[in-house]
């Protein structure tokens, strides 16, 4: 029997991907693209920022028992966010500077922030 309280992971993510997104533009950043497929990978957040562009892989969790959220990023994960990031590159004829960023996001049982992290150039 499913609790009726519980709410999904893909609703935390939503929300969490809504609050990045506004972060991100508080701090300057140009969104460019949200949720942006290619073949199994997803980029969350793609932004702009000085020059650069950013892909931002966005976690959030209501709960911190199993770890931080940007704990749950492995090396298949980031393979993938490359792959795809190259390709969007090539979709738009990029050739500058780019980063791989993180936002992890801890939210309260409300879905309001309870902590927001901001790892710049979290791989590559």
């Amino acid at each position: 029997m499913k609790n009726k309280n519980k709410i999904s992971n893909t609703s935390i993510g939503q929300v969490g991907e809504q609050f990045a997104s506004d972060y991100l533009v508080e701090m300057g950043y140009i969104i460019l693209e949200r949720n942006w497929r290619f073949k199994r990978a997803e980029i969350d957040i793609i932004a702009k920022n000085d020059n650069c562009l950013i892909f931002i892989e966005v976690k959030a969790r209501s709960y911190t028992a199993f770890g931080q959220p940007e704990e749950f990023i492995n090396a298949e994960k980031e393979g993938m966010l490359i792959d795809a990031a190259q390709r969007y590159m090539e979709s738009i004829n990029y050739g500058w500077e780019i980063r791989f960023d993180i936002i992890s996001i801890i939210l309260t049982k409300s879905l309001q922030i309870k902590k927001i992290d901001h790892f710049k150039d979290a791989f590559f």
